[in-house]
C-alpha cells in the first residue's frame, strides 16, 4: 500500500476517534499535507480558525511567516509534509467578543492525536521533524517541561525522530523581536540540511 493510502487510513481513523470522543461536537479535522516522501516534517500545535475554513495546516498569517521560513531554506510547501500536534481546532468563548478563539490545546487533546501525529511520521519517514512551538516538541520529546526558549534552533537526535525546534511563526505576530532569533535558527537549520545532503 502507497504512502498516500497510508496516511488517508490513518487520517479516517483519527477522525472517527475525534467523533466518538466529542459525538456532540463537530470537529473539523486538519490531517496534514504535502509531500509523504519528504525529508522534512514540519509539525505545529493545532489548526486555527483560518485552518479549519481551508482545511489546510498553516492558512493564515502564520502561513505567511512559514512561506518566508521555507523561501529561506529555499524550499516549497510541496516538499515537505505539515502537519499538527492536534488535528482539530481547540477554542474558547473569548469573554469580551462572546466570539470563539483559539487556546492552547489540553493534555487530553494532545493524547487522542499524538498516536496519529506519530503514525504520519512513521509513514512518511522524514529525516528531520521541525516542531513548531512548544507544544509539538513536548509532544514528540515526551519531556513536558522542555521549552522552545531553552532548546529552540538545537537538533535533538535522541528521540524517535530527529527533531529541530524553532518558535512557531505565529509568535513572530505576537513579538516582533523574535524575528531575528527565528531567522538565526533558520541559518543552523539550512546548514544541518546542507551538511546532511
Amino acid at each position: 500500500m502507497g504512502k498516500e493510502l497510508l496516511l488517508n487510513a490513518v487520517e479516517n481513523e483519527c477522525i472517527e476517534a475525534v467523533n466518538n470522543k466529542y459525538p456532540d461536537e463537530q470537529k473539523v479535522i486538519v490531517f496534514g499535507e504535502g509531500n509523504a516522501d519528504a525529508d522534512i516534517a514540519l509539525v505545529g500545535e493545532a489548526p486555527g480558525e483560518k485552518e479549519i475554513k481551508y482545511k489546510r495546516p498553516f492558512a493564515g498569517a502564520a502561513g505567511k511567516n512559514l512561506d518566508e521560513f521555507l523561501d529561506i531554506l529555499g524550499l516549497k510547501r510541496e516538499d515537505i509534509y505539515i502537519t499538527n500536534t492536534v488535528k482539530f481546532r481547540p477554542v474558547k468563548i473569548n469573554p469580551k467578543t462572546l466570539r470563539l478563539s483559539n487556546r492552547p490545546p489540553e493534555k487530553d487533546e494532545i493524547a487522542l492525536c499524538l498516536p496519529f501525529l506519530q503514525r504520519q511520521l512513521d509513514i512518511i519517514k522524514p529525516k528531520i521533524v521541525v516542531t513548531l512551538g512548544n507544544t509539538p516538541l513536548r509532544a514528540l520529546t515526551g519531556d513536558n517541561k522542555i521549552t522552545i526558549g531553552k532548546c529552540h534552533g538545537t537538533l535533538i537526535e535522541e528521540c524517535r525522530y530527529d527533531i529541530f525546534p524553532l518558535y512557531h511563526p505565529a509568535s513572530i505576530l505576537y513579538n516582533m523581536s523574535l524575528k531575528e532569533v527565528y531567522n538565526k535558527d533558520l541559518l543552523k537549520f539550512k546548514k544541518i540540511l546542507k551538511d546532511n545532503g
